[in-house]
């Protein structure tokens, strides 16, 4: 009873976690977006030649691009990491309520093998 609830607990928290990266992220993407929007028309007004325009806004898009793809990136690669702890930590436990049931002789020699 105690396991389910601070595992319930765990799930929620990892919800939590999980809504605040999304409101994060979009919050990251809407205002990559209003920093383009800005420094294309900042580009536009100031110089009158297609190629310069093009020049400073894909400079500006590659950074603010880069940024980005690396904060989802390691989002992603923090969440996977989350998920294989908790199916650890689940193949852990199951391990010892296994051994648990064991004769204590044969549970300290299957330990010592591992």
């Amino acid at each position: 009873m105690i396991q389910q609830s601070s595992q319930n607990v765990i799930q929620q928290s990892n919800q939590n976690v999980d809504v605040t990266r999304i409101r994060y992220g979009a919050w990251l993407v809407g205002a990559a977006f209003v920093l383009l929007g800005v420094v294309f028309g900042i580009a536009v007004a100031k110089f009158k030649v297609p190629a310069d325009v093009a020049t400073i806004v894909g400079s500006v898009a590659g950074v603010v691009g880069t940024i980005i793809g690396a904060y989802f990136g390691i989002q992603v690669g923090s969440s996977g990491k989350e998920v294989a702890e908790a199916g650890r930590v689940q193949a852990e436990r199951a391990a010892r309520m296994a051994l648990a049931k064991l004769d204590p002789v044969v549970a300290d020699d299957l330990i010592n093998q591992l």
